[in-house]
């Protein structure tokens, strides 16, 4: 008789080393200090797509002698108002697109830019919301700025120090560092189903667990390209395939790059409450995006994971 469990799971692999997603990131906020950049060197502008990104000035400027060349067809009309100057791409930029942008202040100051964009890994694309131009660190805003980057720095690294201190005591980061390191008997977890496959330049193997209260995967990649590692860029788990019903998961990957010709593994392990909803449990889909953005995997987990 076969188990409804098992005669399901083929179905599992929904997409493999498919078309990266997009993802709307928090804008971000820079300063520019125009004295730390070399004269041969025009300080760098990030932009995206339909996103505007805003020049603060410390100085009006002049939009008569503003201008930035070759924008038709990529910008809007540039604004040039009071100490502003406003961009706003009609789509996305690659790095190799450069446009120069030269901003005079009515003061007769010329202020040269390359408006260009970041190498977009669509999981996490880096755009510039505001940037705050400065001609050096005397002034008070800039020395107000720099505050604000030093504060936000502070944060951010708390933040990841607490995170750190949680995964060190959390079960779920224990069993997946076991599953990671081939420990497979040390976990109390069930194999249900071991799937193979070979997409391109990489070759996976995926096994899917079940436990009491949790359920696993665990994702032995082999890179066959012969000239870049294999890197992971973001992992999720979600509902919906969006970053509005992401569930919290347990990840450890080891080395954690893969070179060519050699073999890593990547182990999730996610607990009841990740799947649980206001109707009751629910499926959820582990996405696995490589360092370049594409997508190499999605995996429906089954609620019946959960034993």
């Amino acid at each position: 008789m076969r188990h409804p469990l098992l005669f399901r799971f083929p179905l599992l692999l929904v997409l493999v080393a498919s078309e990266a997603i997009p993802q709307v990131c928090a804008p971000t906020e820079r300063t520019i200090i125009l004295s730390e950049h070399p004269r041969t060197e025009a300080p760098k502008v990030y932009v995206g797509g339909q996103t505007a990104t805003v020049l603060r000035l410390e100085k009006d400027c002049d939009p008569a002698r503003t201008s930035m060349l070759g924008w038709k067809g990529h910008f809007e009309s540039l604004i040039c108002r009071d100490r502003f100057v406003l961009l706003y791409p009609l789509r996305d930029l690659s790095p190799s697109d450069r446009f120069l942008l030269q901003v005079t202040l009515t003061d007769g100051t010329e202020l040269p830019f390359i408006v260009t964009a970041h190498q977009q890994a669509y999981s996490d694309r880096q755009v510039d919301q505001q940037v705050n131009v400065f001609e050096n660190r005397e002034g008070y805003d800039a020395v107000l700025s720099s505050l604000y980057r030093a504060l936000d720095r502070e944060r951010k690294l708390r933040e990841e120090n607490e995170r750190y201190r949680k995964e060190e005591n959390s079960i779920d980061h224990a069993y997946a560092t076991l599953l990671a390191n081939g420990a497979v008997k040390a976990v109390p977890f069930r194999l249900e189903k071991t799937l193979t496959l070979k997409d391109g330049d990489t070759n996976m193997v995926i096994k899917l667990f079940s436990g009491k209260g949790k359920a696993a995967v665990l994702v032995n990649l082999t890179n066959t390209y012969s000239d870049e590692p294999w890197t992971l860029g973001e992992t999720r788990l979600t509902t919906d395939l969006t970053s509005r019903t992401t569930r919290p998961f347990a990840l450890r990957m080891t080395p954690s790059e893969i070179i060519p010709g050699a073999t890593g593994a990547l182990a999730v392990v996610a607990d009841k409450s990740a799947f649980v909803s206001q109707e009751g449990l629910v499926d959820l889909t582990l996405e696995i995006f490589r360092g370049d953005g594409l997508r190499q995997v999605a995996i429906l987990l089954d609620r019946r994971l959960i034993r």
